[in-house]
């Protein structure tokens, strides 16, 4: 009886690489893009460069990356209040109707605050701490 040598099916990795990389930040990246058409509808393209430019740290794995990045979201997420409020007291003192507005932004302030959260998987954990995630368990 001749015994012949099964061949061995490649293993994926159980994290993904970088495209499973992409698909994890795809909200960072929405909630990036979303505020870069926000401030450039105001017309403020300086905002718009700066946050364009810090978007391009998300592919430095340096341990700091999520944490500016996660500032930024925060800090969005409190633009998209601050717009929010803004114009449901335009609207409404100019008696025209604003709970849809409210529900939307509110939905986009809450999309962009929870964006955050990407960064507390298991991979990404491991792509910005260069040693399998012991840097966020502290």
């Amino acid at each position: 009886m001749i015994f012949q040598k099964t061949p061995q099916v490649p293993q994926l990795e159980t994290h993904g690489g970088t495209g499973m990389d992409f698909l994890r930040l795809l909200p960072v990246f929405v909630s990036f893009l979303l505020l870069g058409a926000h401030f450039l509808r105001a017309g403020n393209t300086v905002v718009v460069v700066i946050l364009l430019a810090i978007l391009f740290l998300l592919f430095i794995k340096i341990y700091w990356v999520p944490w500016v990045i996660q500032l930024i979201l925060l800090l969005g997420s409190l633009e998209w209040i601050r717009t929010l409020v803004s114009v449901a007291q335009f609207r409404i003192s100019a008696d025209m109707p604003w709970t849809r507005m409210a529900v939307i932004l509110g939905a986009v302030a809450l999309f962009t605050a929870l964006s955050c959260l990407v960064f507390r998987s298991k991979a990404l954990r491991e792509r910005y701490s260069g040693n399998d995630g012991a840097a966020w368990d502290r």
